[in-house]
């Protein structure tokens, strides 16, 4: 009797090991303001991870810039000053120029040669190269096609672009698309509401809900359908902290972020339609079939350039070129 009761008293021992997690506090942030892309993967992540792990791991979310930057979120990640971001993959590219790969202008035709690339091997490339600036890279969600608004007039061929000021991200690649699309980029940190409105720059490039949820058809008169890069978000951890998780804790936090990556591409992506409808309504002159040919032709030496010189990184641009076209 002795012999079962201890026996009982093991497994269940093993059981509750199994499923008890150490008390985990994340602090997790995002530029943006809620409602916004970056927050609704963090918002789910939350759910799912407080939920999965009787709220035994916490996350608390640092939202609408209230601790810096993307580029200063990015810092204070591989400081562990906080332990995880949404951040677009633009600004990476100050780190590890391999990111550069994702923002390659006219790269992906749509949502779907995004996901296969970015879900597969290539995609897992791009991850695990972030681990030598001190970043874990758990997965990719999604800012969505990138377009181009602005102020002054309709935009149909890169000549219409010609001195343009356009707002760009912290990113030396963003920065020379808009140069050789003959445009004067301004690198600002987000958000620009205010200087888009008093003039301080022309226009500015980002998907769809961004118009939306940041009201620029408030102060954007133009809108051109460019889908010039898929923007995705890596969605990190600082690796520091990363490498002082038990393997099961690290699990769930995979699980769980990936997962809300995809409830929110599914959430984007299906929005869109009635966000165009919703811009016209509220007065914007859209252009939704610009010269794209001539755009591309413009950026297509772009893969040529000291950008991308790195071995590394022009190896697994030709490898992602090849599987797109």
């Amino acid at each position: 009797m002795r012999k079962t009761s201890l026996i009982l008293l093991l497994i269940s021992v093993m059981f509750l090991s199994q499923n008890v997690f150490a008390d985990i506090r994340i602090k997790l942030g995002v530029v943006t303001k809620p409602g916004s892309a970056q927050n609704i993967v963090a918002d789910k992540f939350k759910e799912l991870i407080e939920k999965r792990s009787d709220n035994k791991i916490t996350v608390k979310i640092y939202h609408s810039k209230s601790i810096g930057n993307e580029t200063e979120i990015l810092q204070q990640i591989q400081m562990n000053t906080i332990q995880m971001g949404i951040i677009t993959s633009g600004p990476f590219d100050t780190f590890d120029s391999i990111a550069r790969v994702i923002d390659y202008p006219f790269l992906f035709k749509d949502n779907e040669q995004a996901d296969q690339v970015l879900d597969g091997p290539l995609g897992k490339e791009i991850l695990k190269s972030l681990e030598s600036s001190g970043f874990k890279g758990l997965c990719f969600s999604e800012n969505g096609f990138r377009n181009l608004t602005n102020s002054k007039r309709p935009v149909k061929t890169p000549d219409d672009i010609s001195g343009l000021k356009i707002r760009v991200m912290a990113s030396k690649l963003h920065k020379t698309i808009w140069q050789t699309l003959g445009a004067n980029p301004t690198p600002m940190p987000w958000p620009i509401y205010t200087e888009l409105e008093q003039g301080v720059i022309d226009g500015q490039e980002n998907p769809l809900w961004v118009m939306e949820v940041y009201k620029f058809y408030e102060i954007q008169k133009y809108m051109t359908l460019t889908r010039h890069v898929y923007s995705a978000h890596i969605d990190v951890a600082s690796l520091t902290w990363w490498k002082s998780l038990d393997q099961k804790t690290q699990e769930l936090i995979e699980k769980s972020v990936y997962e809300a990556a995809v409830f929110q591409r599914t959430d984007n992506r299906s929005k869109n339609a009635a966000r165009l409808a919703l811009l016209k309504d509220k007065g914007m002159t859209i252009e939704s079939s610009p010269d794209i040919g001539a755009f591309r032709t413009k950026v297509s030496h772009l893969k040529d350039m000291d950008l991308f010189k790195d071995p590394k990184v022009q190896d697994l641009l030709v490898r992602i070129l090849k599987t797109v076209n």
